[in-house]
């Protein structure tokens, strides 16, 4: 049976054929299970669990992953403020390289910074240039080259308890 012949069948069948190595899109979630434990990014290709500290106060946030040696894949800390803000971050006393993933309050990804140098003072911005809403509530944390690896982009959301449900891109069951 030839290629023309074997697609007709599988459409028939109401089957569509998917290129070899394409990812089959899951439909838009209304909400998903949640747990303080994990921060889930959500996309149409369905949910990523990155497993996280949480940072919600001055001293945790001060403290960051500064002196850590090593970060476990999909591992990360979660950086929560009390009200959205101008975020700013820096890598003083940070020896690994990390993704700097910075939110707004809906939890959707505004900003992504990759491999930050470790050691460097240098500030790091949470807005691109020109972005109308600068203000940020929560920052995502990762291992250096994770995003890219997980295929974490800018316009995706987190679902997370901590997010107001009026304002939450996806809702936490």
């Amino acid at each position: 049976m030839g290629i023309t012949s074997l697609a007709a069948v599988l459409l028939a069948l109401g089957t569509a054929l998917v290129p070899a190595g394409a990812v089959a899109r899951s439909p838009k979630l209304a909400s998903v299970q949640c747990d303080p434990g994990k921060a889930i990014l959500v996309s149409d290709n369905g949910q990523l669990p990155i497993t996280v500290e949480v940072a919600d106060d001055p001293a945790e946030r001060a403290q960051g992953l500064m002196f850590r040696r090593a970060l476990e894949p999909q591992h990360g800390m979660l950086f929560i403020y009390e009200t959205p803000q101008p975020a700013s971050f820096w890598m003083r006393n940070t020896l690994i390289p990390l993704d700097i993933i910075f939110m707004d309050a809906t939890g959707k990804v505004r900003h992504i910074q990759p491999n930050a140098r470790p050691l460097d003072e240098t500030p790091i911005p949470g807005a691109a240039v020109g972005d109308p809403d600068p203000l940020r509530l929560f920052v995502l944390e990762i291992g250096g080259g994770e995003a890219e690896r997980l295929g974490i982009y800018t316009g995706q959301v987190m679902a997370y308890p901590a997010i107001d449900p009026a304002q939450a891109a996806i809702s936490c069951e």
